[in-house]
């Protein structure tokens, strides 16, 4: 079914990958008040009674199961398919294990990536959204990037094959045959379900001040609350040209202006601030130049597409507001 074939009165249909994380779970609602009828895909029977819970379709899929995959992605004949599977730890980061943690959400990326764009056409969507993020542009030049500027490709292990997974996955989403491929960018996730909320991995760390502020503290962060996020993929739904976004608020921030307002928001103490030589003791030098160097975005390139603006348009407001 595609939209030229819809009857009229019906909904249209959406078919979202990683329905339970973080972002999944402020979308579906959206999607639903559009009056969309959404069919969503978990690993698990557990998670998929929570899909169902919120009044979308539920089907249980490894994304890594390619033949199932084809087979539910087909019978629930959607026109928009949206991606929002990662693999990361929500609880428990430890900055040695960098490297295992990026290896299963690269695999998530490529080859989850790979399978779905493969089971789309015999599908008939005409629009593929996926995730990717805004926090991996090459550490050079201007603090804030816009879309057009590199990865970095070349950056340390495992960031550096992380931005190629990133690239490899764009890429084959916007090459895709016949079908409508949008990219987002999204900047570093704060409110419900995610690392920096009070009770969240980053918020818990702060608290306990295990989650230092390293070096000069320049290194820049582009925030986007989770819910904005989420509005934002609705919005590509519907309109909005093929192409790669930075969906993040207008206010890119160093770590100096954006961790002691975080830490007070959840109610801890101001961030220690610790040497870089020896925070790259503790936590290893690739995690360091990358917190040091990291670039913001510029969501310019989406406010021109899209009549959409974001409710928290600063961090400062959003972390007061979302986060107390």
């Amino acid at each position: 079914m595609n939209a030229t074939e819809r009857r009229a009165g019906d909904p249209l249909r959406v078919f979202v990958a990683g329905a339970t994380g973080a972002i999944g779970q402020a979308l579906i609602p959206k999607l639903l008040d559009k009056g969309y009828h959404v069919t969503a895909m978990t690993r698990t029977p557990e998670n998929a009674a929570g899909v169902e819970r919120l009044g979308a379709s539920p089907v249980v899929c490894d994304v890594f199961d390619r033949d199932k995959l084809m087979r539910v992605v087909a019978e629930a004949q959607p026109e928009v398919v949206i991606n929002q599977l990662t693999e990361l730890p929500k609880t428990g980061l430890k900055p040695r294990k960098l490297a295992d943690y990026y290896a299963k959400n690269d695999r998530i990326r490529t080859e989850g990536t790979d399978n779905l764009l493969h089971a789309v056409p015999a599908a008939g969507a005409q629009r593929y959204i996926g995730q990717s993020v805004a926090f991996f542009y090459e550490p050079k030049g201007g603090t804030v990037k816009a879309e057009g500027e590199p990865l970095w490709t070349a950056g340390p292990e495992p960031f550096g094959a992380a931005a190629k997974a990133i690239q490899r996955m764009e890429e084959a989403i916007r090459n895709a045959a016949d079908l409508d491929g949008v990219v987002l960018r999204y900047g570093t996730f704060y409110g419900p379900g995610t690392w920096y909320t009070p009770d969240g991995e980053i918020g818990r760390q702060m608290k306990k001040r295990q989650y230092p502020n390293i070096g000069s503290g320049e290194g820049m962060t582009s925030f986007i609350h989770i819910d904005d996020a989420a509005a934002a993929c609705v919005a590509f739904v519907e309109s909005g040209q093929p192409g790669i976004y930075n969906v993040v608020d207008d206010e890119p921030a160093t770590a100096n202006q954006w961790m002691p307002v975080f830490a007070e928001a959840i109610g801890a103490k101001p961030p220690r601030r610790v040497p870089a030589g020896l925070a790259r003791l503790i936590a290893g030098g690739p995690l360091v130049e990358w917190a040091t160097t990291c670039r913001g975005a510029s969501n310019e390139q989406l406010q021109r597409e899209l009549v959409w603006r974001p409710r928290y348009p600063s961090w400062q407001r959003g972390f007061r507001e979302a986060l107390a």
